[in-house]
């Protein structure tokens, strides 16, 4: 595989993966995103981070959209390069809104934008490597399709669709200062689950997807949950306790993804209030995925 550009720009969104009762499956792409310029150099590779994540995330090989651009160029056969990546964060690290995934997509299409052939890392490639690398089709999926998507997995193989979503849908994020990490919110989750709690939510999933796609007025029922948020308020009290707060008030607020930042889907963001210490930050729905473009 040879390259046929050696300049590239890359943005890829925010996602919000679970939504509530859609554990390890729905998620949603948000307007918030990462941008990537990304030059092939002489000499070693380097990175420049800033905004979220500037002075604490690496800028060395170990830098997670350089690891995934140079897997995925390997993956499709292309010859070794060194990469010179301005990284411009806006996604919030460690919050549960999709920053590995964004990393991981951004770098599978900093390659499909350097090589000759960019069909062999179409927008399903390019979801299955991000899948497979990173762990999490359920964010993989919004952040390279956009929209709201469901994901699953099929034997060892990850699979999405895009779902419909009613254009008066929007999101807001609440953000702490704080961070969990993902491995500690998974950890705090049980082996096995009542049969009663599961039945419970395959109905309350079956219905966010008629929710999202036709009536949003059900969000509030369709988002409640019993797999996931109820055994992680040890690890994340305060979330907990906003998410608490916020639907004693009818409104649909999930944790996101595994935390510990705070969304509210809704038709109305000025019906959210702002409570102190969190972040406010209203977002739409961002209709499209990852995007690369060359630069001459």
């Amino acid at each position: 595989m040879r390259f046929a550009a050696d300049h590239v720009l890359v943005k890829v969104p925010a996602s919000s993966a679970n939504l509530g009762s859609g554990f390890d499956s729905l998620g949603l792409a948000l307007d918030l995103w990462d941008e990537v310029e990304a030059r092939a150099v002489a000499g070693s590779s380097r990175v420049a981070v800033r905004g979220e994540g500037a002075g604490r995330l690496p800028e060395d090989e170990t830098h997670l959209v350089l690891r995934s651009a140079h897997r995925a160029l390997e993956a499709v056969g292309a010859p070794p390069v060194s990469l010179e990546l301005t990284c411009v964060n806006r996604i919030p690290q460690g919050k549960g809104l999709g920053s590995s995934a964004a990393a991981v997509a951004a770098g599978a299409l900093i390659a499909r934008g350097l090589i000759a052939h960019p069909a062999v890392l179409n927008a399903g490639r390019v979801f299955q490597f991000t899948a497979g690398f990173e762990g999490h089709p359920d964010n993989a999926a919004p952040v390279v399709f956009g929209g709201a998507t469901v994901a699953w997995m099929a034997g060892r193989q990850p699979r999405a669709a895009q779902l419909r979503l009613d254009p008066a849908i929007r999101a807001v994020a609440l953000i702490p200062d704080g961070v969990v990490a993902t491995s500690v919110a998974r950890s705090a989750l049980p082996v096995r689950v009542p049969h009663v709690d599961a039945a419970f939510n395959v109905s309350r999933s079956a219905l966010l997807v008629h929710a999202l796609a036709e009536d949003p007025a059900l969000l509030f029922d369709a988002t409640e949950d019993r797999l996931h948020e109820p055994y992680r308020a040890e690890v994340m009290p305060a979330t907990t306790e906003l998410v608490a707060s916020l639907r004693a008030q009818g409104l649909a607020a999930v944790i996101s993804g595994a935390g510990p930042a705070v969304l509210v889907l809704t038709t109305d963001p000025d019906a959210v209030p702002e409570p102190s210490g969190w972040r406010f930050t209203p977002l739409a729905v961002a209709a499209r995925g990852g995007a690369v473009a060359r630069i001459d």
